[in-house]
């Protein structure tokens, strides 16, 4: 009987390569815009265009890093950590998460997932790979929002995650967990949206594999639709992972009501979407490039694997 070209790798082991495969590649093309979302995040003016993509972009520039490349690219380490083990998780999960639900609602392999399903799947898997990459998340936000220059900002993730541990203890690797919780809605939301376009591209074109331009559109589509959604959890978040290198002993910053209070009071509803334009900008073509890759690579994998063991198998 001949072997199917999946029988010799999991599906848990194509979603989790396709995942780690398709972070890296994103985060590595995106990774400046990152930078300057965040730096627009933890800017608290009531005047949002003060510090707009152009003047963050030329300050970093001109004042940071010895290199240019070099501050572009501060906190890359645990971007790419963080993004990659992020979706390496989720992806994982999500097949995991479909397979549960298929198993507990007693549905036949070839039946289609209900909006429902698809969002329970996404939210289980976004919550637990939120949770387990938060301490990363924690540094990353505050080597990216403070240059190199400043006396006592994390020269590397190493020297982050040590002083984290010496002066705030476990609990200050989890700022902003809860908020980043609340955030697991943007995965729900913009799964529902990704697989629903499929479906409707796959009946629109009567192909069961989906060309790279409609992988594109779904994911665009769905992202813009989710991160504009969700967008002012990441804010709050940012705000709770902020860290002054200037402050000798760390004192426990306002809480979620109290921070959240204060941003709607002193700089409106303008105020939760500070970065919005740059974090969209970074996060489509960014979701593209992560979709692309992620489909791609969950395809070709099995195949590749397969015709290297017949290779392997005919030298014998």
């Amino acid at each position: 009987m001949a072997s199917s070209p999946h029988q010799h790798i999991s599906p848990e082991a194509v979603e989790t390569v396709a995942g780690l495969t398709a972070g890296l590649a994103s985060t590595i093309i995106v990774h400046p815009l990152d930078i300057i979302k965040t730096r627009m995040q933890l800017d608290t003016s009531a005047h949002p265009l003060r510090n707009s993509t152009q003047s963050v972009l030329r300050d970093i520039l001109q004042n940071e890093g010895p290199t240019r490349i070099a501050a572009l690219y501060r906190g890359l380490t645990p971007n790419l950590l963080g993004n990659s083990l992020g979706w390496a998780l989720y992806f994982l999960w999500y097949k995991q998460g479909q397979d549960l639900v298929r198993y507990t609602r007693g549905y036949s392999l070839d039946q289609q997932l209900t909006s429902i399903d698809y969002i329970a799947a996404s939210a289980g898997a976004g919550g637990l790979s939120a949770l387990l990459t938060n301490p990363i998340w924690v540094i990353k936000t505050r080597m990216i929002s403070t240059s190199s220059a400043i006396e006592g900002a994390y020269p590397s993730m190493i020297s982050g995650m040590t002083s984290i541990w010496r002066t705030e203890g476990f609990r200050g690797f989890f700022h902003g967990l809860l908020p980043a919780l609340f955030g697991v809605s943007h995965g729900a939301l913009y799964f529902f949206a990704y697989e629903n376009i499929k479906v409707w591209q796959r009946a629109r074109n009567g192909e069961q594999k989906l060309s790279n331009t409609d992988t594109i559109i779904a994911s665009a589509l769905s992202k813009v639709f989710a991160g504009t959604t969700t967008y002012p959890t990441q804010v709050i978040r940012s705000r709770l992972q902020r860290y002054d290198p200037g402050v000798k002993v760390i004192s426990k910053g306002p809480g979620i009501v109290a921070l959240t209070r204060d941003l709607w009071r002193n700089e409106g509803i303008l105020g939760f979407y500070k970065g919005l334009g740059p974090n969209l900008a970074r996060v489509v073509p960014s979701t593209c490039v992560t979709f692309l890759v992620y489909e791609n690579t969950k395809w070709m994998l099995p195949r590749l694997l397969n015709e290297s063991r017949a290779e392997l198998k005919s030298t014998l």
